[in-house]
């Protein structure tokens, strides 16, 4: 199979599942490496498109097409529509495309289609269609981070030095380098971690040191556990937690890769920690608590089409029992840092401050906050507190 007909079938998937874009491109190991950057460039720029693919195919089809046919033409538009594509070699392949996976007459309707489609007419389109994002979301944040999640992000990695020629170093943070050359570097990784510049600043700001007792209460799949324990220049113990074996799993086997013998692994859900703890305490604590995501959704195509406003006010109640458990394992004079990967108050500030209002033993050092594309990376909130 070519490029576009591995595509093809990964949106099919994606459209039939509730698997994400990353795991049904991660389980693709049968990608030839010379096709996979194409392979992913229309996996994940369809999906960032959806949208606005669609009002292309409602204004060339008059009728809505089954959901195999409608995949081809998202395949065929993007091309023409947002690659450029020259439009015989778009329409051509879409059409051999369509010639085999469906009748006679679809594949002849895909041929008109793409043929008769206006990609102009989307400048006329409502905003939110012209970007292709869900109307609640581009009324929260408006064009310009919707224009940031439709541009492919870039690959930073942690390490403690620059690889010429395959990483080089960012203005982000000494730590974090771009990936320059993905196919060498991803061959052998060594004791690098793929990790966006944000993802390093609740760790900063917690600010762990050599021989202290650190929590992690939401670890997998290791990011913050790693840098944590490369700030205690591996001395002390981290106690990773999280509710998923599987998750976990990753965890250890970062730890193992980086080097890291500093970390105990626990199984447990957040809210339910006191059951394993039973009355332990903590120099340091973080929650880097589950979210909308919305900081990342440049990294993540499809997650706009699998949110709604309902699963920020979910999410905000079970950050906020994870705080306040979070807070039982401070000792006196310790620190608390909780964070997110949302650009939402609802998850961020209105989480905290109902905390310190029924905590008043706690203190609010500092908040931090990373907003795209003001900041040039993917969003993030920090939150320090201390306690006594």
């Amino acid at each position: 199979m070519n490029a576009r007909e591995i595509a093809f079938e990964l949106l099919r998937q994606w459209s039939q599942s509730r698997q994400t874009a990353d795991e049904l491109l991660d389980h693709r190991r049968d990608i030839p490496a010379s096709e996979r950057g194409f392979v992913q460039e229309l996996f994940y720029g369809c999906l960032r498109q959806k949208l606005a693919l669609e009002f292309l195919i409602a204004q060339a089809a008059g009728k809505p097409p089954r959901t195999v046919v409608g995949v081809l033409l998202h395949i065929g538009l993007y091309q023409l529509t947002f690659l450029r594509t020259p439009a015989h070699a778009a329409v051509h392949e879409t059409v051999e495309l369509a010639k085999k996976h469906a009748s006679p007459a679809e594949a002849k309707f895909v041929n008109a289609v793409l043929r008769r489609a206006d990609p102009a007419a989307l400048e006329k389109a409502e905003p939110w269609i012209r970007l292709s994002h869900p109307r609640w979301l581009w009324q929260r944040h408006g064009d310009a981070w919707c224009e940031w999640n439709n541009t492919p992000p870039p690959v930073y990695a942690r390490g403690n030095q620059p690889w010429p020629g395959v990483l080089e170093p960012t203005e982000f943070h000494p730590l974090c380098y771009r990936v320059i050359d993905a196919p060498k570097f991803f061959a052998d990784p060594g004791r690098y971690y793929v990790q966006d510049p944000s993802t390093l600043l609740a760790v900063d700001v917690l600010d762990p040191q050599p021989g202290e007792r650190v929590l992690d209460m939401c670890a997998a799949p290791g990011g913050k556990t790693t840098y944590i324990a490369a700030r205690m220049q591996n001395r002390g113990q981290i106690i990773a937690a999280d509710s998923s074996n599987v998750r976990l799993g990753l965890v250890t086997e970062n730890c193992r890769r980086l080097g890291v013998e500093i970390v105990a692994a626990l199984a447990c859900e957040g809210t339910r920690l006191d059951r394993c703890l039973r009355g332990d305490r903590f120099d340091r604590v973080l929650v880097d608590a589950p979210c909308s995501n919305t900081g990342v959704m440049r990294r993540r195509p499809d997650l706009r089409w699998r949110i709604d406003e309902k699963e920020i006010a979910r999410l905000a109640k079970l950050q906020s029992h994870l705080l306040a458990k979070a807070g039982e394992f401070v000792r006196p004079g310790g620190v608390l840092v909780y964070s997110t990967c949302s650009l939402e108050p609802e998850e961020n500030e209105r989480v905290v401050e109902p905390f310190l209002d029924s905590h008043p033993k706690f203190r609010l050092e500092t908040t931090r906050s990373l907003i795209p594309p003001r900041d040039g990376v993917d969003g993030a909130y920090v939150a320090r507190l201390r306690l006594g």
